[in-house]
């Protein structure tokens, strides 16, 4: 009887720990449209309200890994999802670990292109570790709205 409940236990336990989710990882499609629904969210709320729920780890635009980063510019922070720390920081000379200014040229990349894709490395605030990330970033009039994925 005792190997029996011992059997049912570790089967049980098993079972539990596959039921339990990875951290899941946002896709490239939701990256877009959560970008694009945040870029509406200011144009129909204004920015004040929307950086507010950009801002608020518990609000619409944070799932997961994926949040989104608003920008002036001039590489000012006006809204972070994950750190709201950075929040009017001026971050243009920021380099990732390879070096890569990669805000300076997100800066450049939302003059010349307007919509884009950029890759640098960063802190995933899932996992705590550095990976990968690929932003995709909207210019809307004086600021650049990103959300990225983690590779």
């Amino acid at each position: 009887m005792k190997t029996r409940t011992l059997v049912t236990a570790i089967a049980l336990s098993s079972g539990l720990l596959l039921a339990l989710p990875a951290a899941a990882k946002a896709t490239k499609d939701e990256a877009i449209a959560t970008v694009k629904k945040g870029v509406d969210f200011v144009k129909s709320n204004g920015k004040d309200k929307a950086y507010s729920e950009f801002s608020n780890k518990a609000g619409s635009f944070v799932k997961d890994d994926l949040y989104l980063v608003v920008y002036g510019l001039d590489g000012t922070v006006r809204a972070h999802g994950a750190n709201g720390k950075m929040i009017g920081k001026n971050l243009i000379e920021m380099k990732d670990v390879d070096g890569k200014p990669y805000v300076k040229e997100r800066m450049a990349l939302a003059q010349s292109k307007g919509t884009f894709w950029q890759d640098y490395k960063f802190t995933n605030p899932v996992s705590k570790k550095i990976e990968p990330k690929q932003m995709y970033c909207e210019k809307l009039e004086d600021s650049v709205v990103c959300g990225g994925v983690y590779k």
